[in-house]
């Protein structure tokens, strides 16, 4: 399978492109980024691209498995429309193109609580970005939604003293499908997901995603 992916500069896609690279499944990895990710390999090939001009890219967004880890906070957005742009705009065109371009499956990472009417403007975006690619029609389209992740050196306040928190009620029993999952886990149960589940539409959701 040939494998594309975009947001392999976060903390999950980083993760994910070297489960890939490293899964004879794949045959060649293709990434879209706007700088260079430092990683040389055979299979892989960086397409470094502006992401203000993505149709212009179409006719090298082919293969057939589209990866969507792209994402970002409001803080570093600076402001709900660039938020939108990074979480909505970006993936949703994308998709769009790798639909026209014959792709069959598309995995996209979207977060827990995510709902088009949700009054959290982050869930908003994440929610109203499923829909919008459901309605392209993708023969595979996995959705995963993860609660908190657990990113190695993470500079997120907020998401260490949850880390910590959910790991100190976890350990006697409580909230366990709550807790926290390392973007390692997740990144190789991202690139599993295309090869072991159906054809059609599949969500999976917090403690799902630990037994895939």
């Amino acid at each position: 399978m040939k494998a594309l992916v975009i947001g392999a500069t976060g903390s999950t896609g980083e993760f994910l492109v070297d489960e890939l690279l490293a899964d004879a499944a794949y045959t060649s990895v293709t990434v879209f980024v706007r700088r260079s990710i430092g990683k040389q390999h055979p299979k892989l090939t960086e397409q470094i691209i502006d992401f203000s001009n993505i149709h212009s890219y179409k006719d090298l967004i082919v293969g057939d498995v589209f990866f969507s880890c792209l994402g970002t906070t409001l803080k570093a957005a600076g402001s709900k429309e660039n938020q939108i742009k990074i979480d909505f705009d970006i993936p949703a065109t994308f998709a769009k193109l790798a639909k026209e371009n014959g792709i069959k499956s598309f995995v996209l990472l979207s977060a827990y609580g995510a709902s088009a009417q949700s009054k959290v403007f982050y869930s908003q975006i994440k929610g109203k970005l499923e829909d919008k690619i459901e309605e392209l029609g993708f023969r595979q389209y996995i959705i995963f939604k993860p609660g908190l992740l657990s990113r190695v050196g993470t500079d997120r306040f907020g998401e260490k003293i949850m880390d910590n928190l959910l790991r100190t009620v976890n350990a006697i029993g409580l909230f366990r499908k709550f807790k926290p999952l390392p973007t390692e886990l997740l990144a190789e149960k991202l690139a599993k997901a295309p090869k072991v589940l159906p054809i059609g539409i599949s969500i999976i959701k917090l403690e799902e995603i630990f037994s895939l």
